[in-house]
Formats: structure tokens, sequence, C-alpha cells
């Protein structure tokens, strides 16, 4: 029997001394984007878009590459309307340390053929340093220069790839859709995650503005440590847990979804309010790195579910035994707006040049009121 409920993993050690400072922003605040800057001819009345996280890995990149192969293989054979136009990633793009000279291999390389630009907030690797490098670096300056340059153009670790860099203005960010507000938060290093107290306040801040544009706009967060996680490597975040919450609570202002990588496993949750309200809390971590994380059987006395918060929140669906990623469609009409998540999971097959075939494994849908 598995847990339908977030767990604690026990006895964990405080790693909060790995933090580090952020890096200058590229932009100025409040740290937006415009994805028309991007894509100038976006539809006002339809988006749609790949998310998946922890792509990276040092030893296998066939899950990888299964994964990038079936993103692509979508924008080949969707309907113009159905077809992706990005892909947001929610951390760790390259592990262990992210070095710039591991972005060709497991960047640049794997998405040679991904056709539409991809959008980026730093998981706990990309954001840590390796002391042995040959060659010095900060934290997050790889990632800066992959993700928040300030013009596209050819980066120089490429490898010689096409892919110019993205212009996103910070490690933290918002981008603003025609049909959403994705903020994207940046959780630092440690195990479960660290948020500055100035990034606090911003976050408060992009909830009060981005709460002013419902609902013609879905309210999405995007941060790398999952809050809300029943799996057996991490579990969930108590810090994560703590700031969310409470910022919602300051603001009054809750988002429709919470997507996070981290987590090496698909996993939708479903966190109920006492007003009778739900806000579906999202864990798509199996993007490529090899090594994935099951859902905690009831007799593993390492974890436990005794905390206040999680007797309202349900694990509603998971998919821990295979790699995948999410396509999200938005869409408006004369009702207002429709969420649509569909998680797409490829088959661990033990034969190398079988044909690869994605199947569907979960399928939600969230409804938003006249505009």
């Amino acid at each position: 029997m598995r847990y339908n409920t977030p767990v604690l993993k026990k006895d964990q050690p405080d790693d909060s001394y790995k933090f580090r400072e952020l890096p200058k922003p590229s932009g100025s605040y409040p740290y937006r984007l415009s994805l028309k800057d991007v894509l100038p001819d976006l539809r006002d009345d339809s988006m749609v878009f790949h998310l998946v996280g922890d792509t990276g890995s040092m030893r296998s990149p066939d899950f990888q590459r299964e994964v990038v192969g079936q993103m692509v293989e979508q924008f080949q054979l969707a309907a113009p309307d159905e077809r992706p136009q990005f892909l947001y990633h929610l951390g760790d793009v390259v592990y262990n340390h992210g070095e710039a000279s591991q972005y060709q291999r497991q960047f640049f390389g794997p998405y040679q053929q991904y056709p539409g630009p991809v959008f980026a907030i730093a998981g706990n690797h990309d954001s840590d340093v390796n002391p042995d490098s040959p060659v010095a670096y900060n934290t997050l300056e790889p990632f800066m220069a992959v993700f928040c340059d300030t013009t596209r153009q050819a980066v120089p670790f490429s490898g010689g790839a096409e892919r110019k860099s993205m212009i996103q203005p910070n490690v933290y960010w918002t981008l603003k859709a025609p049909l959403a507000n994705i903020i994207g938060m940046h959780s630092n290093v440690p195990k479960f995650g660290v948020v500055t107290e100035e990034q606090r306040e911003w976050l408060k801040g992009e909830l009060i503005a981005a709460d002013s544009e419902r609902p013609d706009k879905a309210l999405i967060i995007c941060i790398h440590h999952a809050p809300y996680s029943a799996d057996i490597n991490h579990g969930s975040s108590l810090p994560m847990i703590t700031l969310l919450e409470a910022v919602f609570e300051e603001t009054g202002i809750r988002p429709d979804i919470v997507f996070s990588g981290h987590v090496h496993n698909y996993q939708r949750l479903s966190r109920k309010y006492p007003d009778g309200k739900s806000v579906c809390f999202i864990v798509a971590g199996g993007g490529g790195y090899d090594e994935l994380h099951p859902i905690a059987s009831l007799e593993d006395s390492r974890f436990t579910n005794d905390y206040p918060l999680f007797p309202f929140v349900s694990l509603d669906s998971y998919c821990d035994d295979k790699h995948g990623f999410l396509k999200v469609a938005i869409q408006k009409t004369s009702e207002g707006l429709t969420l649509t998540g569909r998680y797409y999971a490829v088959p661990h097959s033990p034969q190398p040049d079988a044909p690869i075939d994605a199947k569907l494994e979960d399928t939600f849908v969230l409804q938003f009121g006249k505009s």
C-alpha cells in the first residue's frame, strides 16, 4: 500500500549552509517578460506549452532523449491549434553542478531538434558550484548566460548550437502571456529549498498584480522544490509549504495551479482550503534523469504524514516508474478559461531500438470563471 497524502522524510539533516547568494538580475524590477516579445504571433485565445523538469543526467542520456523526442513529435504531428508553442523547464537542466562544460551534452544537444523557445527556472543542481571544476565560475553564471541574457545570441559553450540564449530578466521572474501569468521562483541549492525575504516580498507583489488580471488570465506558480510530495527521496518541503501557505494567507490570493520538479516522478495533488476551494499542485520532475523516485509505502518507517496540513492534501494521481512530460493547454471561450493538463510517459522498454510511443497517463481540467 502506498501513501495517498504527502509525506515527510524523517531525520533529515539541515543543509541550509549550501545556500548561495543570487546573481545580479539582468533586467529591471519587477522582472517580467512578455511572451509576445519572444513569440510575436502568439494567439490571444489559446496557448499550449510543454512543461518538464529534471531533464539532465551525468550517466545516461537515453531517457532525456526519448522524452525530448516525444515532445518534438507532438510539435510535428499536432494540428495547428494543438501545437505546443514553447517549453517551460522546472529546473535541474544540468547535473551535477550547473557547469558550462555540461550544457552542450545535457541541454543544447538533446534539445537541438526542439522547435520552440525554452524558458526555465533554475534547480538546485543548476545553482550549485563544483569546487573541483578546472574552470572557476560563480553560482548560476552558466544558467544566466543561457536563460537570462540581455539579448538573444549564440551561447559560447553551446557547441555551436543554433538555439540562442533566452532573455529572462532574473532567476525569479514572471512570464506574461495572453492567457496566463506564470510566476517562476528560485528556491536555491539546499535539499528542501530556501527563498530569500527579498524574493518573498516580490512574490507577494506579483500575486497581487496577477490577481488583478483574473479571470482573464490563469495564475500559475512554478518553483523547483516541490512543496507537497509523497516520494521516498525527498518527501515534502516544509520550507516551501511554510513560504507559500503564509504568502497565500497574507495576500488573500492563491494561484490556480503550482508546478514543481525536484522529485523525479509525476504527481497530481489537491490542497483543499477552509473556504472549500482547492489548488492543484503538480510534480513533474521525471524529464530525463535516470533515477526515478517511487511513492512511499505505508510500511516504510522512514516517512510520516503526521503534519497538520496533510489531511487536507490528497495524492490524486501519480506515475513513478516512467519518465515523462506535461502538455498544458489554456483556452478562452465565452464561458471563461479552461486549463487542460496531460501527462505523457515514455515506456521503459528493455529493447533500446524498439519504437517509442509516449502514453497518456493522466489528464486534469481546471475551469475559471467568466471574464
